[in-house]
C-alpha cells in the first residue's frame, strides 16, 4: 500500500528553489571581463558560473572541505546469480574503504576530498565507524520480494537526510555520493527502466562484467522486479521500497537533503543516478543542483541522465561505482573556480580589450 500523504518522509522535502540566478548573471558578466576572449574556457565558464550562483557568490570560492560518503548495502537479488561476485565482497570491501586500499580513496586523495563510508544494508556486522546509521542487513530479492517494510524506508530515507546535515554541518562545501553492494546494478537498472518506460533488454548492461548467461539472469531477474514495481511507478518512496533498497533510499535521502540544504552535488554513476532520479521525485528542483561526473559504460545511466537533463563532464568507459566517477570530474570542477575566481581581469593586468569594429562612416581612401 502507498504510504499516506503527508508522511513524514513525503513532508519532509518540499520544492527546492534553485542556484542563485542574480550571481549566476555577475559570473558570467566576469567572464567577460577577463583576460581571455569571451567564451574561449568553453564549458569550464559554465561550470564556474553554476558553482557561484550554488555558493551565492561571485567570485566563488574554491571547495576546502570536498566530501565522498560511499553508500553500502547488500541485496537479496544477487543469489539469482546476477552478479560476478559474491556478496560477502561488499562488507570486504567496507574494510578496504577504511583502511584506504580501493580506488576512492586514491581518486580522493588526488581530488582534494575525504572519503567516509556509511553501511546502510550490509548483510554483516560492519565496523561501529560506519554502522550508525544501518536499518537492516541485506534488502529483500526484488524480483519475487519487496526491498524493504514501509518503516525501513523511512528509516533509510531519514538517514540520508541525517548523514547530508552532518556533513554540512562539519564544514562540507561539495558532496559526492558513492556506492558499493553486489548485485547494487540490478535494482538501479529497475529504478531507472520503469522511471523511463524503457524495456530490460534494452536497459541491462554487464554490472561487474557478467557473462552471456549471468546478463540473461540479470534481464530476468529485472523483468520479474518491473512487473512488481509496476503498480508504484510513479510514488517514489514506494518504488524505494518495493523495488530499490535500504542503500538506494538513504542515497535518495542525502541527495535531496544537499540540494534542500544548497550544496552542490557530483552525482556518479548509475546507482548513484537511479537514486536521484527518485530523490528528483521526492524534491522537485533538486537536480539543479547536482553535476553529473561521468557517463558510466551501463545503458540505464545514459537513460538516467536523459531523464534528469544533465550533461557529464567525463566519459572514459568507466563503471566502479565508489564515487569513482565523480572524483574523476572533480579536478575539473576545480578548474573552472580557479579561473573565474583567480584570473585578473583585463582592467587589473593592463591588456588591452579586443579591439572595437571600425567606424562604418568613414570612407577608405583611394
Amino acid at each position: 500500500m502507498p504510504l499516506p500523504k503527508g508522511s513524514i518522509v513525503t513532508s519532509g522535502f518540499g520544492p527546492v528553489a534553485p542556484p542563485d540566478a542574480q550571481v549566476r548573471v555577475a559570473a558570467e558578466q566576469r567572464q567577460g571581463q577577463l583576460t581571455k576572449p569571451d567564451g574561449s574556457l568553453g564549458r569550464l565558464e559554465v561550470l564556474g558560473n553554476w558553482v557561484a550562483a550554488c555558493q551565492g557568490v561571485c567570485p566563488p570560492k574554491q571547495f576546502a572541505r570536498a566530501r565522498v560518503v560511499v553508500f553500502a548495502g547488500d541485496h537479496g537479488v544477487a543469489r539469482q546469480g546476477v552478479s560476478a561476485y559474491p556478496s560477502e565482497v561488499t562488507a570486504q570491501m567496507v574494510a578496504n574503504f577504511l583502511g584506504g586500499g580501493a580506488a576512492v580513496n586514491t581518486l580522493a586523495a588526488v581530488a582534494g576530498a575525504t572519503v567516509r563510508v556509511a553501511d546502510i544494508s550490509v548483510d554483516a556486522d560492519t565496523d561501529p565507524r560506519v554502522s550508525a546509521h544501518k536499518v537492516r542487513r541485506s534488502s529483500g530479492s526484488i524480483d519475487r520480494e519487496d526491498a524493504l517494510r514501509a518503516d525501513e524506508v523511512d528509516a533509510a530515507i531519514a538517514a540520508g537526510r541525517a548523514i547530508a546535515d552532518e556533513e554540512i554541518d562539519a564544514g562540507a562545501d561539495l558532496l559526492i555520493a558513492g556506492d558499493m553492494g553486489i548485485g547494487n546494478t540490478t535494482p538501479a537498472t529497475v529504478l531507472i527502466a520503469t522511471r523511463t518506460g524503457t524495456e530490460p533488454v534494452a536497459a541491462v548492461g554487464r554490472g561487474t562484467g557478467i557473462d552471456d548467461a549471468g546478463w540473461i539472469r540479470k534481464v530476468a531477474a529485472i523483468r520479474d522486479a518491473m512487473r512488481r514495481a509496476r503498480p508504484v511507478a510513479k510514488d517514489p518512496v514506494e518504488l524505494l521500497r518495493v523495488a530499490a533498497g535500504a542503500d538506494f533510499a538513504a542515497m535518495a535521502g542525502f541527495l535531496a537533503q544537499a540540494a534542500t540544504r544548497r550544496t552542490p552535488v557530483i552525482l556518479d554513476g548509475v546507482v548513484v543516478t537511479a537514486a536521484a532520479v527518485l530523490a528528483a521525485d521526492l524534491a522537485p528542483g533538486a537536480q539543479a543542483w547536482w553535476l553529473a561526473g561521468h557517463r558510466s559504460t551501463e545503458p540505464a545511466h545514459a537513460l538516467a541522465l536523459k531523464h534528469l537533463d544533465l550533461e557529464p563532464l567525463v566519459d572514459l568507459g568507466m563503471r566502479l561505482g565508489e564515487g569513482s566517477g565523480a572524483l574523476t570530474a572533480l579536478p575539473i570542477l576545480r578548474a573552472a573556480v580557479a579561473t573565474l575566481s583567480e584570473m585578473a581581469t583585463f582592467a587589473e593586468a593592463g591588456v588591452s580589450t579586443a579591439a572595437e569594429p571600425a567606424d562604418s562612416s568613414v570612407e577608405l581612401q583611394k
